[in-house]
């Protein structure tokens, strides 16, 4: 007799599936604050008590769950596309464009999103997660570097996401798939690239796409 699997779905990601969904079609009238949480909860049979679980850093957890289903929705996009049959540069700009997708899908809820990350206090979240978005882009395209270049290659593709993000949302897909045509030459050429960038002027660029987030300019 077969045996069957009778494992139930965890209860928290049960509920922060239910929160976020409930708050993204809400988040373009409230943007992503306390009172984005009290009304999805609500919407989603959590008490306050429930979702103080799900969510106990708030907006700040909600934001990060959003940026997950961002990084979700691109895989699942990206699953039948086999990798190896692409050049590199074609692999990136395949998977950046399904995780720009995604996040485009909600234009509106991705637009607050977006400008709550770029708030000085949420910037440094903002950041984290376009990291691990960029992760999870260069493991799918088969990077397997295990030295410094590992980290540099996540943060300069994280900082070229967060802009094409921006003109994406503000100025449309023609706009970002040039942008982001133009910047994985860059990626191509990283060695000469990362030269040019240095520590300070990553910085500096990350810190300008948050900004171009903040205040809706492609």
């Amino acid at each position: 007799m077969e045996s069957m699997d009778t494992t139930e779905p965890d209860w928290t990601d049960l509920a922060e599936h239910r929160l976020l969904e409930a708050a993204i079609p809400l988040a373009p009238a409230l943007g992503w604050n306390p009172g984005l949480l009290a009304k999805a909860a609500e919407a989603a049979g959590l008490s306050a008590g429930e979702c103080d679980l799900v969510v106990p850093n708030g907006a700040r957890d909600l934001a990060a769950l959003y940026s997950r289903r961002h990084d979700a929705a691109a895989m699942a996009t990206l699953a039948p596309v086999d990798p190896a049959a692409l050049k590199m540069r074609e692999r990136i700009r395949v998977a950046v464009e399904a995780w720009l997708d995604a996040a485009d899908a909600n234009n509106a809820a991705s637009k607050r999103w977006a400008a709550f990350l770029a708030l000085p206090g949420n910037a440094p979240l903002g950041l984290r997660l376009a990291w691990a978005s960029a992760d999870i882009l260069w493991r799918w395209a088969g990077d397997t570097a295990t030295d410094e270049n590992h980290y540099s290659k996540r943060a300069i593709l994280g900082a070229i996401m967060i802009t094409a993000l921006g003109t994406r949302l503000g100025s449309g897909r023609e706009a970002a798939s040039g942008y982001l045509g133009h910047r994985i030459e860059n990626v191509m050429q990283f060695e000469a690239f990362k030269a040019r960038i240095k520590t300070g002027g990553l910085a500096e660029s990350l810190a300008a796409g948050l900004g171009r987030l903040r205040y809706g300019r492609g």
